[in-house]
């Protein structure tokens, strides 16, 4: 039976990396570097704060409105005025986080599972993915993800992060693949899902809280096909 589909294209963080469990499990060996417990800082109230100012400076960044160094030292730099830190280096606790987070290597469960099946298949396999370029790829190569895939696309390398078209176009024309045989799968409607569809490819949607009902409705504006993953192990089912 010949393959509805040849080159998939993944996300990295929290579609097949735990992005949540590999950050916090970073926070916390941060903190405890700069000593915080003892400033009277507990760890959910730092990480609370630092992932709102977070998530707020990658939105902003995805649309050029700060770049790449001033996200790293902002999200640090707001986080320690709104709990009242004083005495660190907002850029020096930037660079001992992400140099650990690369040693957190727990993946999202049934990631590496659906890799060897579809891999054994025959699919090509690219990574598509927003992170900061030194970053990710250490996290594909401690994890022991960089084997299964052939290229990893990385925005700051590209110069246009997801959802832009440019991004998808780059990736699908440096892997020589076809529109019609290629399907993004990741776990941000956004950035992922409705910037495959607008580009015009299908797209695999990992959020357990949706249902394929839940989603039809929300996608009914793009011609191309979107499933719904409850787990990515259900990636399978598609294939």
């Amino acid at each position: 039976m010949k393959k509805r589909y040849t080159h998939l294209f993944f996300d990295l963080d929290n579609t097949l990396w735990d992005f949540e469990q590999n950050s916090q499990m970073a926070m916390r060996k941060t903190l405890s570097h700069f000593n915080l417990k003892e400033k009277g800082i507990g760890f959910e109230s730092f990480y609370d704060s630092y992932s709102t100012h977070n998530k707020q400076l990658w939105s902003e960044y995805r649309e050029g409105k700060v770049i790449k160094k001033e996200l790293k030292r902002l999200r640090f730099e707001q986080t320690f005025k709104e709990l009242g830190i004083t005495g660190i280096d907002p850029l020096e606790m930037n660079l001992f986080y992400l140099t650990e987070m690369p040693f957190q290597t727990n993946l999202v469960e049934g990631a590496r599972e659906v890799l060897d099946y579809i891999i054994l298949r025959g699919y090509s396999l690219y990574i598509i993915t927003n992170g900061f370029r030194e970053v990710q790829l250490k996290k594909l190569e401690m994890s022991g993800l960089q084997k299964y895939f052939t290229k990893v696309y990385i925005s700051e390398d590209i110069k246009a992060p997801k959802p832009s078209q440019k991004i998808f176009e780059h990736a699908i024309k440096s892997s020589n693949a076809k529109k019609e045989t290629s399907l993004m799968i990741g776990d941000d409607y956004q950035t992922d899902i409705i910037g495959a569809l607008r580009f015009g490819i299908d797209a695999a949607w990992l959020d357990s809280a949706y249902s394929i009902q839940t989603i039809s409705s929300q996608v009914n504006n793009y011609s191309n096909k979107v499933y719904a993953l409850r787990e990515i192990v259900d990636l399978e089912q598609i294939l």
